[in-house]
């Protein structure tokens, strides 16, 4: 990457955002950071964006030629904006763009899905990052983390499912090696903690982290989607339920090389995580 090259990262106050933005700007890039509030983060260029106004979408993209991609939470069809963003990204000059998934949506699944799958077509340099579900949901802001910290409890429908849970602090080291090394990766990448633990195993860590009890409490699929669904639409309350319901039938139950392979250096441990995050509360 040049010194003329700038990287908008999209999503940039988010859980890997604000990572990816920290990272490259440590390693000597230029940075755009895009979130609907424009933000400032040391460092960084701020430059307003909403997935929803395509308006600002020309101002984010001058000058860009290398973009990180969070899509918009909670929407269950985030192809219908990000695809036409993506057309508009190519005619502008970007290069090369890295999108965020997740482990448990293949290619041409529902949701980031569908913008997995159309990202090979319209760049020729890409990757799409597919971590497993974030450490950071149990150390801050998500309703995991609130639901600890408040009543000292987690609530699944996982059952014992175990996840391979992975360290946002892993994913931007990864972001930044797909954003930056001479070759894209031009793939997926399923990112993994270096263990798979089951929420069980999350309470008792973050019990003898912080000392203070914290219980796995077991829900059923139907009553954990009625949960999410009185605070987001009913289809995307649905989706989380099933993932959760996949969990508890062994499909997170899996660790990869990946973070090792494309930064050089092992995973972090959740307990590791935990003590870096809670341990100073």
């Amino acid at each position: 990457m040049t010194a003329t090259d700038t990287t908008l990262v999209i999503g940039a106050s988010g859980t890997t955002g604000s990572r990816t933005v920290a990272q490259l700007i440590a390693a000597g890039h230029r940075v755009k950071a895009a979130g609907r509030r424009a933000s400032p983060l040391p460092g960084a260029e701020p430059v307003r964006f909403d997935w929803y106004e395509p308006a600002t979408f020309g101002d984010a993209l001058t000058g860009a030629r290398r973009v990180y991609l969070v899509p918009p939470v909670g929407d269950p069809d985030p192809a219908a904006v990000m695809v036409p963003f993506l057309r508009q990204a190519r005619a502008a000059g970007v290069r090369r763009a890295v999108l965020l998934g997740s482990s448990a949506i293949p290619e041409g699944g529902p949701a980031v899905g569908a913008v997995h799958q159309a990202l090979p077509g319209l760049f020729d340099e890409w990757a799409v990052l597919r971590p497993s579900w974030f450490m950071q949901n149990f150390t801050g802001r998500h309703a995991h983390a609130d639901s600890i910290r408040e009543h000292g409890v987690i609530l699944t429908a996982a059952g014992a499912g175990r996840v391979g849970f992975v360290d946002a602090d892993d994913i931007a080291a990864v972001a930044v090696r797909a954003l930056t090394d001479d070759r894209a990766p031009d793939t997926d990448l399923v990112l993994t903690g270096p263990e798979a633990l089951s929420h069980d195993d999350i309470a008792a860590i973050v019990t003898q982290v912080t000392g203070r009890r914290v219980a796995h409490r077991r829900l059923s699929y139907d009553d954990l989607r009625d949960r999410l669904a009185a605070a987001m639409p009913l289809e995307f309350a649905t989706m989380l339920a099933g993932m959760d319901r996949a969990i508890a039938g062994g499909a997170e139950d899996r660790t990869t090389d990946c973070v090792q392979r494309v930064t050089g250096g092992p995973p972090h441990g959740f307990r590791a995580v935990a003590e870096r995050e809670l341990s100073r509360r």
